[in-house]
């Protein structure tokens, strides 16, 4: 049997469902700011349920997004209290925190093509915010070659694994969300060396395929799937809030361990939960790969 890495699942899905209160465009940053120890408890709550990483809240803590609320200057701010929401929740100091490094513009928006030299800047300046505290950098739902390549020059020489997490088309999992060939990131992990490459924030139907490709780049591969029915166009605008998605509810903690099991006979050695799959997600993955045989790691 292998040994597998449990992820947590859904962090800013979660962390705005448990606010009560309605999204705005800045999302589960929004959340953090006007309720700090809710970010703990998300984390210790997966951490007790079997995850063995905790992904940092700054999936959506970017210049880009904290200039619109006037608020750029709390960056450096924002990072650290959700870094160390992440460290303080880890069970007698045991397991792994990963800094989250989301699109600098928008999710799903490969059309918006970020300029590399300039992604590149930014993603180093949340690296050196980040680098002391974390043990790992996840680059998430990256949906373009363009992408791809801004984000891996901004964790050059970071001193820290990298994960590239790639984000595929929800009716064909051999293509990025930009219509591209998942294949055409190839050059770019042969450059750059991340030291795993995973598929995040699509069906879970799509996954299968991706691996598929994944598999062959010669790295540790994994995915952790979203639970929205689609992306809705209404999601695809500037400065969106997330009731624009609608939860699936055909996929329920037993259903989805059914897919991410399927993976882990794939090969895949990384799994969890990304949007809408929450704590019992995880606790039932990690039952059933526990019951397996698959020691979670």
């Amino acid at each position: 049997m292998a040994k597998i890495t449990l992820l947590d699942g859904s962090i800013g899905q979660e962390l705005v469902k448990r606010s009560g209160k309605r999204p705005s465009p800045l999302w589960s940053t929004r959340v953090m700011i006007d309720h700090p120890e809710l970010v703990h408890d998300v984390h210790a709550e997966y951490f007790a349920r079997g995850a063995t990483v905790a992904t940092t809240n700054t999936y959506a803590v970017h210049r880009s997004r904290l200039v619109r609320e006037g608020i750029e200057d709390q960056l450096a701010l924002l990072v650290e209290t959700a870094v160390a929401q992440a460290k303080t929740a880890r069970p007698d100091g045991v397991g792994r925190v990963a800094g989250s490094l989301g699109p600098l513009l928008a999710s799903y928006r490969p059309d918006l093509m970020p300029d590399p030299d300039d992604a590149a800047q930014k993603f180093s300046e949340l690296v050196a915010l980040m680098a002391d505290d974390v043990d790992l950098f996840l680059h998430e739902t990256v949906s373009s070659v363009l992408e791809a390549e801004g984000a891996l020059r901004g964790t050059a020489n970071c001193g820290r694994p990298v994960w590239l997490a790639v984000s595929v088309m929800d009716e064909d999992g051999t293509r990025l969300r930009s219509g591209e060939p998942l294949q055409d990131i190839v050059p770019l992990i042969a450059e750059h060396h991340p030291d795993t490459v995973l598929v995040n924030c699509s069906r879970p139907e799509a996954v299968p395929a991706a691996l598929e490709v994944l598999s062959g780049m010669g790295l540790p591969f994994g995915a952790y799937a979203n639970g929205f029915t689609h992306i809705a166009d209404g999601f695809l605008k500037d400065a969106p809030t997330v009731d624009a998605l609608e939860q699936r509810h055909d996929l329920g903690p037993e259903a989805y361990a059914d897919h991410a099991m399927a993976w882990v006979n794939q090969g895949a050695t990384i799994v969890g939960g990304c949007c809408e799959i929450g704590p019992d997600h995880i606790e039932a993955l990690a039952q059933r790969l526990k019951s397996a045989g698959h020691k979670i790691v």
